[in-house]
């Protein structure tokens, strides 16, 4: 089915955290025989800092941050099977979800794709009146990242008619072990960028630790950190491009994920950074959310830490051979059960379902 997917940027990871699960979902998607065609603004300057170039699984089609450029790209959605816009687009989303939708083929399958539920949630039930909460009973599903059955019970709350997670998962041909580099070596890393709803975390999981082991390195890689309001033994990389992910991953002794505050607090919402790290075979760290063991087994795949002091304690107990094994174990059980050829398989039949539904209704 041809496949028409309005999201934030496909090209380039800059301010743009959904890079990673869009470029291995939608290149298993197409590995399905899926035609997908992939919108995007031309916003946040992230055009000038592409990490990939145009794949040969998707057409990317750049249109201007404008009303005009908005609605030629809307436009044509007209030529697609299945419609889908996805959450946090970055220009004029309301007014995005809107076109798209309207200009859908009266066929053709009309899904949100949110790979950010917790806060998209917590904006629909702040404002009764908000278009995408007006629109949820017309669409034929919503897809999300994460967020477990709360976030699934949410949104048919609001009126969805389906609501499945398609959750992050490892792209095994883009995050793969190499070689260590010394400019990554580190005791633990953490890569992020700078957020509301993260900094508090952040400041808990790494920063604290890194004051209380003065001995120690540790790495920040990502964009709007004050190198200055660091410990002095955390070196800060700024935005760390796709390309380096996994010799950021592989060089350190371990490897942090720190979930922000909507992400931890609704559970089930693994972000990409833990298949990122994970698959590579590095020995991960993560704060604690509900529903971890169902990815990875707590103690044997991951470490798990409820605030910095059990960071700290992990660090100081860590011997390079126990996170080598850790970190095996989990790369083996992600290629087992969690890459996006699984994910791929999983949307390809909601795909199927929902047209069947609409087979059904129309007999």
């Amino acid at each position: 089915m041809k496949i028409a997917f309005y999201g934030s940027s496909l090209l380039s990871s800059y301010w743009n955290g959904a890079a990673t699960y869009y470029r291995g979902l939608l290149k298993a998607l197409s590995r399905l025989g899926h035609d997908i065609t992939f919108y995007e603004p031309d916003a946040f300057d992230r055009q000038a800092h592409r990490d990939i170039s145009p794949p040969d699984w998707a057409r990317v089609v750049v249109y201007p941050a404008t009303p005009e450029g908005l609605e030629t790209a809307a436009r044509q959605a007209a030529a697609a099977d299945i419609v889908v816009k996805a959450s946090g687009v970055g220009y004029a989303d309301d007014l995005l979800l809107e076109r798209v939708m309207t200009h859908a083929a009266p066929h053709a399958l009309r899904v949100f794709w949110d790979v950010d539920a917790p806060a998209t949630l917590a904006a629909l039930r702040a404002a009764p009146d908000d278009p995408l909460r007006r629109c949820l009973p017309d669409l034929d599903m919503v897809l999300t990242y994460g967020g477990g059955d709360a976030v699934v019970a949410a949104y048919r709350g609001l009126g969805a008619r389906w609501c499945v997670p398609i959750y992050n998962a490892l792209d095994p041909d883009t995050h793969f072990a190499v070689a260590p580099q010394d400019r990554f070596a580190a005791a633990l890393s953490f890569l992020g960028n700078r957020l509301p709803d993260r900094e508090a975390r952040v400041a808990e999981f790494f920063l604290k630790p890194a004051a209380d082991l003065p001995d120690l390195e540790f790495l920040l890689g990502g964009s709007g950190w004050d190198p200055q309001q660091l410990p002095a033994n955390v070196t800060h990389l700024g935005h760390v491009g796709t390309g380096d992910h996994n010799r950021f991953n592989c060089s350190p002794m371990a490897v942090l994920n720190i979930s922000r505050d909507s992400m931890a607090a609704t559970g089930f919402s693994p972000a990409t950074r833990v298949f990122e790290a994970a698959g590579v075979g590095a020995c991960l760290i993560t704060d604690y959310w509900e529903g971890i063991d169902a990815f990875l087994a707590p103690g044997s795949e991951v470490l798990v830490a409820r605030d910095g002091r059990d960071v700290a304690e992990i660090l100081v107990g860590l011997t390079p051979e126990r996170a080598r094994a850790i970190g095996a174990a989990a790369q083996a059980r992600l290629l087992t059960d969690h890459t996006y050829d699984h994910r791929a398989r999983e949307a390809h039949a909601c795909f199927l379902r929902a047209a069947q539904s609409r087979k059904v209704a129309a007999e």
